[in-house]
């Protein structure tokens, strides 16, 4: 009898010390793997689960990037997701910000040869002509684009199998006009000016060029 009182007694002793270790949460528990064959939310689900309206920073030499569009732009995305599920806001946003760079430094260059695969023939013929201008007063610019402080989607559109996306850029910009002799017409290099572009893009989403087109630019 004595040993069966003192065998419960190290069995309820065992008990009480594996619920000491088993029963608690410390709050460190390591959470449960999500299940291989549970379904991920789609990217037009991804989109209605977004704070449009929340401010989005974008800066090329910060964390990653939190990139969004304006809640009146958000029908239109949502189209634009249901026609080409590939869409993705954030890559298209940090495409767009590439192809702001890319042109407005050929721009200012004076040889637009290098981008005028993405421009429209219409834009393209603005962008010749001023620069022609540019060259016959002797002037050429001496821009530097300092930072895209910001870059959202105002408006999106879909018609038929053409979709249409306008962005409006923040940009840092220091902007020089110089003569033929090199000398300082306007502007200052120390001096940054805040700008702000709506720049509308295009593509054929039945098209297996990946590309998006500039159709229109316009100051904000």
């Amino acid at each position: 009898m004595v040993s069966i009182i003192i065998l419960a007694l190290v069995a309820l002793f065992v008990g009480l010390r594996l619920y000491s270790v088993l029963g608690e949460r410390t709050g460190h528990e390591q959470q449960l793997p999500r299940n291989a064959n549970e379904p991920r939310p789609t990217l037009a689900r991804q989109a209605e689960m977004a704070q449009p309206a929340q401010a989005n920073v974008v800066n090329p030499s910060a964390e990653p990037l939190d990139t969004a569009y304006l809640p009146t732009a958000g029908p239109g995305v949502r189209a634009l997701l249901s026609a080409d599920p590939s869409f993705d806001v954030a890559r298209f946003l940090e495409g767009a910000q590439g192809a702001y760079r890319m042109i407005l430094e050929a721009f200012w260059k004076g040889n637009i040869d290098e981008v005028r695969g993405f421009l429209d023939p219409e834009i393209a013929g603005a962008f010749d002509e001023a620069i022609a201008e540019r060259e016959a007063a002797g002037q050429r610019l001496d821009n530097r684009l300092i930072a895209v402080e910001q870059a959202i989607i105002t408006a999106a559109n879909v018609a038929g199998k053409v979709a249409t996306v306008t962005v409006r850029f923040e940009a840092d910009i220091a902007a020089v006009t110089r003569d033929a002799d090199n000398n300082v017409l306007a502007g200052s290099l120390s001096d940054a000016v805040q700008t702000r572009d709506r720049w509308t893009f295009r593509r054929d989403l039945g098209s297996n060029d990946p590309n998006w087109i500039l159709i229109e630019t316009d100051d904000d």
